[in-house]
């Protein structure tokens, strides 16, 4: 997107009502700590940069920020900006930081506030590097946590109010006692951070403040904890962050979890109501510091795309109503911060799109229509999420209700004669995209896919690199299970027979094959027949049988 239009997209957002960061130069407004969070909405985060655990910020794969990307990032519509920060290698025997390391975090935080955003930093991978060894090293860990806050703190003390500061990301301690050990060391933590930026001067005495949860959790046992905290510090300018990534199952598409199913959505807004029970009833402001799904950490491929736009539509619905601002984690798998584009502007649209409205969606994002059976009528059912179903377009072309589809209640229903016509092309995959459009919100993108049901065939190979060869047939996988003859699970996650998607298997659909990897092989009996039910998102499911002995494996269809 050029500057110019990201300019227009921003005048369109504060249209629509949201609000924006003050520009740079603009004599700061006087906000309420409530204001000012309600100001950083929607936030974005630097991430895999400053926290990148190597020598520089470039060390896990992003290249070197610049003013530009930053501005790039403003033009998303974000007014918020949280840069995590990693200090410990560059802090020297006697925890002095680097000042060439410091000195580049406050340039790139200079800039970003010039830009017109709220900017919060932190201690981010620090916190299982070292100081998760506070229970049995606690005063040297206390020590060089003071050391680093005292210096950020006096680097920072005069920088504009909409620079924020958090304590520490994702707190976690080993070789603890328990819990009350754990919520006693973190409030330790909180309270050395609070009562050494506050006795630093100058802005600090009022400066925003940040206290994560334990393990920035949101259960009920970490929030009571943090409340706690809030109550025993009395001061106005403090912040509750916590972070959400979703359901488990869900989030990194394993134990069956592959849809954004009622258990997915009942995580999901239990979250949110405790977040509203126990602290932002309190008037306690809440920052969700970081949000998405964990398996985007391999590629966001791993949650089919319509499950993932439902999470997502569902989630900033809940952030919105519930006055939660968010920060999405990105450490460079969504925005492209070398072209300055969006990877995938489908996703990106959905989010953005919640940040001020709801939209529709339906059950699906694929509708499978056989090849050589006959063409029926399909209907799918459709979740307006408050909006109202108003038509059904092919490209620029609105379809006609009655003779293409009709629409009773939730449920729409796509006639014969309409997908006869958009799948008589021959071959497999993809025929059409019909974009459902409803009264608010983005539309919701609707494939209509030709298929058969796929084929696998017979190979050897190690358990270093096996791959099932895999005739799809315009089909595609949505998960695996893994069983032995006695009805025990095979593989990893043994808890369970659905294995993680990516983890212990993985389609490639350019290459033909189903790939089950090293770690799933790992965890396989040796001699021990499995028995693998690959299951597709048309609900065909193939069986196939494979066998690991030793460093070898063989595999048939079942």
């Amino acid at each position: 997107m050029s500057r110019l239009l990201g300019r227009l997209l921003v005048l369109v957002l504060l249209a629509t009502g949201l609000s924006a960061a003050a520009p740079a130069g603009a004599r700061e407004p006087v906000r309420t700590p409530a204001q000012a969070v309600a100001a950083m909405q929607p936030g974005w985060n630097l991430g895999n940069t400053f926290d990148a655990t190597g020598a520089d910020e470039t060390s896990w794969g992003n290249p070197r920020v610049t003013r530009e990307l930053l501005a790039g990032i403003r033009d998303q519509g974000f007014n918020s900006i949280r840069i995590p920060v990693t200090w410990g290698q560059h802090q020297a025997a006697d925890h002095t930081i680097d000042p060439a390391y410091l000195a580049r975090v406050q340039e790139v935080v200079g800039w970003a506030l010039d830009e017109g955003f709220y900017v919060m930093i932190n201690i981010h991978h620090d916190s299982w590097q070292w100081i998760a060894t506070m229970p049995t090293d606690h005063d040297n860990v206390l020590a060089r946590y003071n050391a680093i806050w005292t210096q950020v703190a006096a680097a920072f003390r005069d920088a504009s109010p909409r620079l924020v500061l958090e304590s520490v990301n994702e707190p976690q301690f080993s070789g603890s006692s328990g819990d009350a050990q754990n919520y006693a060391l973190l409030a330790e933590l909180n309270t050395s951070f609070h009562r050494i930026v506050r006795a630093s001067g100058g802005g600090n005495t009022t400066r925003l403040l940040v206290l994560p949860t334990l393990h920035t959790n949101a259960d009920q046992g970490r929030l009571d904890a943090l409340t706690a905290e809030f109550t025993a510090l009395d001061d106005p300018h403090l912040i509750a962050t916590v972070h959400y990534y979703g359901y488990w199952p869900f989030s990194v598409n394993v134990a069956g979890g592959y849809r954004f199913d009622a258990t997915a959505q009942a995580e999901l807004l239990g979250t949110f109501q405790r977040l509203r029970d126990s602290l932002i009833s309190k008037g306690i402001p809440v920052i969700l510091g970081e949000y998405g799904l964990l398996g985007f950490d391999r590629h966001t491929g791993t949650i089919e795309q319509g499950e993932k736009l439902k999470f997502f539509e569902l989630f900033g619905h809940q952030a919105r109503t519930s006055r939660v601002t968010t920060m999405l984690w990105d450490n460079g798998q969504h925005f492209d911060r070398t072209a300055g584009i969006w990877r995938d502007t489908e996703l990106f649209g959905q989010i953005a799109s919640s940040w001020r409205t709801r939209s529709g969606t339906a059950a699906s994002d694929l509708l499978f229509v056989r090849r050589g059976a006959p063409v029926t009528a399909r209907t799918i059912t459709l979740n307006p999420n408050g909006t109202g179903f108003t038509h059904v377009r092919l490209g620029a072309t609105t379809l006609r209700r009655g003779p293409d589809y009709q629409v009773s209640g939730d449920q729409l229903t796509l006639s014969a004669g309409l997908l006869s016509r958009l799948t008589k092309a021959e071959g497999y995959g993809v025929k059409a995209s019909l974009s459902l459009r409803f009264s608010r919100g983005v539309p919701w993108r609707l494939d209509i896919v030709a298929y058969d049901s796929p084929v696998v065939s017979a190979a050897t190979g190690t358990t270093a690199a096996y791959a099932v060869p895999t005739v799809f047939n315009g089909d595609r996988l949505a998960t695996m299970t893994a069983t032995y003859a006695d009805g025990g699970n095979a593989g990893p996650h043994n808890w369970t027979p659905y294995k993680e998607f990516d983890r212990a298997f993985a389609p490639d659909y350019a290459a033909g094959t189903i790939k089950l990897t090293p770690e799933f092989f790992a965890e396989v009996t040796d001699g021990a027949p499995v028995t693998v039910t690959f299951v597709f998102w048309s609900g065909d499911t193939v069986t196939y049988r494979i066998t690991r002995t030793g460093d070898s494996v063989t595999g048939t269809p079942a």
